[in-house]
């Protein structure tokens, strides 16, 4: 019998979980509360920094957090854990290990947030999550799983009594994450089809997608993932295109508003672009050609709703 999301409100229940679902500039995030410690699983964007502390203040009252997991480290999935380590003195933060090095020295190329041009604090973490291990969560115990593709050090994590997954970025209702490996050159659609194959073998009935809302529907969503899959790998550019609409994109949610000579000084300052853009029909980097070719982003951006461009004033929507 299918699952609905009535069944799922009974196993958050058993669980004693909660999701906070947050808008597509943060990460969602889920708290589970326990006489043995309260754990909260991914902390947004640093912007939002308040927002994730008021969340957990008013869902724990006067109770402690003891634990943050990041499913990986993108700035819209950790840049809350320095408020929250601030706020609970002694609070453990628990990461995959692949960029352990990278947190430790503060790497901020390394870890995405200098050519991404985004923002994450710097945080200190506790301990790695090892894939193929477990985590004690609430009162139950979690399968750690590596979910390669989006982010070659990403995890994602499985309750397997009652069928929770919390998939991050590797699966969303209708699609994924942008694949980064992929932009430095890095072949990694495959990991993406890897990964959502072990998703499939494991067959959970909830999942808990990193951006988006609680959804039931796992064929459904292996289908429209895989479908959108084989349309980046059979034109890498339509992938790349996507990805630096995205970039743009998540700099508009953080102005909310800005104008085009602040996007191209923006674009000037982030690696990434200088990467992918002459990629993506950038001819040359003169101010005319970058207008132009922000300009061409920005129409599609419109036409798609994401944003309003009225005389030179440009507007998140």
């Amino acid at each position: 019998m299918p699952r609905t999301l009535a069944d799922f409100n009974a196993a958050c229940t058993a669980l004693n979980l909660r999701v906070f679902e947050r808008g597509w500039l943060s990460s969602n995030g889920v708290l589970i509360q326990s006489a043995a410690g309260n754990s909260l699983i991914d902390t947004g964007y640093a912007s939002h920094s308040d927002q994730t502390l008021a969340l957990v203040r008013s869902a724990l009252g006067d109770a402690r957090l003891h634990t943050v997991i990041n499913t990986h480290l993108h700035s819209d999935h950790c840049g809350g854990n320095a408020a929250l380590s601030a706020a609970y003195p002694g609070l453990e933060v628990l990461i995959p290990p692949g960029q352990a090095a990278a947190v430790k020295a503060w790497d901020t190329d390394a870890l995405s947030y200098g050519p991404t041009g985004q923002l994450c604090p710097r945080f200190h973490y506790s301990d790695t999550l090892a894939p193929g291990t477990t985590v004690t969560l609430g009162t139950a115990q979690w399968q750690i799983l590596a979910a390669k593709g989006h982010d070659p050090h990403s995890i994602i994590l499985f309750q397997q009594d009652h069928g929770v997954l919390l998939s991050a970025d590797a699966l969303w209702e209708n699609g994924f994450g942008v694949v980064f490996p992929e932009l430095d050159g890095i072949d990694a659609f495959d990991e993406v089809g890897a990964t959502l194959d072990l998703i499939e073998s494991i067959g959970p009935q909830y999942i808990i997608p990193g951006h988006g809302s609680v959804f039931t529907d796992l064929p459904g969503a292996l289908q429209r993932a895989r479908s959108r899959l084989a349309q980046f790998q059979a034109s890498p550019q339509k992938h790349r295109r996507h990805a630096v609409k995205v970039l743009l994109k998540f700099k508009l949610l953080e102005w909310q508003q800005t104008d085009l000579n602040a996007l191209i000084a923006w674009f000037r300052q982030t690696p990434y672009f200088h990467t992918i853009a002459p990629l993506d029909g950038l001819g040359d980097e003169s101010d005319a050609s970058i207008r132009t070719y922000l300009q061409t982003l920005l129409e599609d951006l419109q036409k798609a709703g994401a944003v309003e461009v009225v005389d030179s004033v440009i507007r998140n929507r």
